[in-house]
This record gives structure tokens, sequence and C-alpha cells, in this order.
């Protein structure tokens, strides 16, 4: 993510649209550091699937490893091309 970041980094404009979920205009605009978030998010999030699979889930037979496996792969490959769609957009 950083790669791709740092090679478009002259072609980002000031302010990015990065809150698609508000109304249109003003209010989905951001500065161009806050595209850090979704790095950041990614990591909290899988830092914290770790947490409670290596806390709560200690048998290694147990199913839910899988589940939680693959949704530590599916928050990867998500926050990833959510990432790499914004920045292709704006740049």
């Amino acid at each position: 993510m950083f790669l791709i970041f740092f090679l478009r980094l002259n072609l980002f404009p000031p302010q990015i649209p990065l809150f698609y979920t508000k109304p249109e205009g003003e209010l989905q605009i951001a500065e161009s550091w806050m595209i850090f978030l979704i790095p950041f998010l990614l990591n909290l999030f899988f830092f914290i699937n770790n947490y409670i699979l290596n806390n709560f889930f200690l048998n290694e037979e147990l199913p839910i490893r899988k589940i939680f496996f693959y949704l530590n792969l599916f928050l990867i490959i998500g926050f990833f091309l959510i990432f790499i769609k914004i920045i292709f957009l704006i740049t």
C-alpha cells in the first residue's frame, strides 16, 4: 500500500474525496494525509482479530480458527482493494 502511495504521491491533490458515505460535495472531502486511515484501520482490525483468536480459541482443532483466518484474509484483500481504488481514482 505504501509503495503505491509513494509512487503516486506527486499526482495527489491537496484534498481527496474519502468519505463516500456522506452526501456529495464538501462533506466527502478530506485532507490527503487522511488516506492513511485505511492502512491504520486494516492493522487495527487485523490485530484485534488475532488477539481474539489467540486468547479465546486456543484449541487448534476448532473450525472457528479457519473462520478467523479467512476473515483476516478478507480484511487484507478488501482494505487493499479499497485503498488502491481510491488512489487510482484521485490521481
